[in-house]
């Protein structure tokens, strides 16, 4: 399996996304000889996410000049029309970016701390010595084995890292599908969510601030879809909904689609190799979102990490250890999946209409305010079946008294 060529670093990080950018930036920082690899010919593209960073991952890298949107709030509508509104002017609650300017500066930022990156590349075997993990890489149409302590798939919902060492599937897939279109009216600095059975069936659709243009997309699991494809979704929201009117003046100018993947994998290590970001299946259940979760995870591990690369002890059993923040995430994310069901999921329209009157009322709209956070849905979730009375009575008879412990 080897190449004509050979190049040894501590860390081979497969994809040069945010996460496997961040990353790479914080070992490099730490001392850590980190080469990227992106198997596209350009970072930053595609990209297949509604592109929403929260406050406090922005704040990690400080990437404002990426922000095409500050976002205070949403406006959220109910299959019949019930219609509530959360957040506070000026308060921002997330920021909608350039996802393109956003994984390229972050790789930028790595680059400056010395990692090194290498375009059209991708790994296609690998093979263990006694001190190393070789990887064999298809680069220009060259063959390089690059030398490595450790291994990080950084590669997204279709991992290769992941597939090839047969480390498990996150617990759900999800299909995400949006348009950018110009054209479409809203409240300035804020985003909107559309529910119902004929528009993202179990889950939600959206409109977000994008700039001068929108995006509007929805998401779902593939068995709720019943047949159905995302673009008939979409186009029923657009089009057929009692929503349609909002949609009138809108001009398509960009499509995307892809996967999300939502709860960590069954082995998210192996000896000398790790996953992180969304191969490791770290988005949320709620809103799909993975650039929070996986800059979280990267935070917890690096520094213990790095002693380990130093000592060059990268066991499965080691690796364990410095990832057990990793099983933390998949308890709160299995919690996460249950509000999830319990409040939006597992309801039929009807039922989503008696959800959406309880969140109405201006007692319920002041707890969503003072605790709601789109990188902490938990809390909010238990709060409100610990403080609302409906939903206490609904999580009782539902058999939910396990979410107040």
């Amino acid at each position: 399996m080897r190449g004509n060529l050979m190049k040894e670093v501590d860390i081979l990080v497969v994809g040069a996304g945010p996460i496997g950018g961040y990353f790479s930036k914080k070992m490099s920082e730490l001392g850590c000889n980190v080469l990227m690899l992106e198997e596209h010919l350009e970072v930053g593209k595609p990209f297949q996410c509604a592109g929403l960073i929260n406050p406090s991952s922005m704040e990690k890298v400080g990437l404002y000049d990426t922000v095409l949107s500050e976002i205070d709030g949403a406006i959220m509508h109910s299959p019949f029309g019930t219609t509530i509104e959360i957040g506070k002017p000026n308060k921002i609650r997330t920021y909608a970016v350039c996802r393109k300017k956003f994984d390229q500066a972050i790789v930028q930022q790595a680059m400056i701390e010395g990692s090194d990156l290498w375009l059209n590349s991708k790994p296609i075997e690998t093979e263990y010595t006694e001190d190393s993990i070789i990887v064999k890489v298809s680069k220009d149409n060259s063959i390089i084995d690059v030398k490595a302590k450790l291994l990080v798939g950084a590669d997204g919902a279709h991992s290769w890292v992941r597939r090839h060492h047969r480390m498990g599937y996150p617990k759900e897939f999800m299909i995400g599908y949006q348009i950018e279109v110009t054209g479409f009216e809203t409240k300035n600095r804020m985003l909107e969510m559309f529910t119902g059975e004929d528009i993202a069936p179990g889950f939600f659709a959206w409109a977000i601030p994008n700039g001068d243009t929108y995006r509007i997309g929805m998401w779902g699991r593939p068995e709720d879809l019943d047949g159905r494809s995302c673009e008939e979704l979409l186009n029923n929201l657009m089009t057929k909904s009692r929503w349609a009117s909002k949609f009138e003046k809108c001009k398509e100018v960009g499509k995307f689609c892809g996967p999300i993947p939502a709860g960590v994998v069954p082995r998210p290590v192996k000896e000398r190799i790790l996953l992180i970001g969304d191969a490791a299946g770290l988005a949320k259940p709620t809103t799909g979102g993975g650039i929070g979760p996986g800059m979280a995870q990267v935070d917890h591990l690096t520094s213990d990490l790095n002693k380990a690369i130093v000592a060059n002890t990268l066991s499965k059993k080691k690796l364990v250890k410095i990832t057990k923040s990793y099983s933390k995430a998949k308890k709160e994310f299995e919690r996460i999946r249950s509000l999830r069901d319990f409040f939006v999921s597992s309801r039929t329209d009807e039922e989503l209409e008696e959800v959406f009157k309880i969140f109405s009322k201006p007692e319920v709209i002041k707890l969503i305010n003072e605790k709601g956070d789109i990188e902490k849905p938990l809390a909010l979730g238990i709060s409100m079946l610990k403080n609302v009375p409906e939903f206490r009575k609904m999580a009782i008879k539902a058999g939910f008294i396990v979410m107040f412990t």
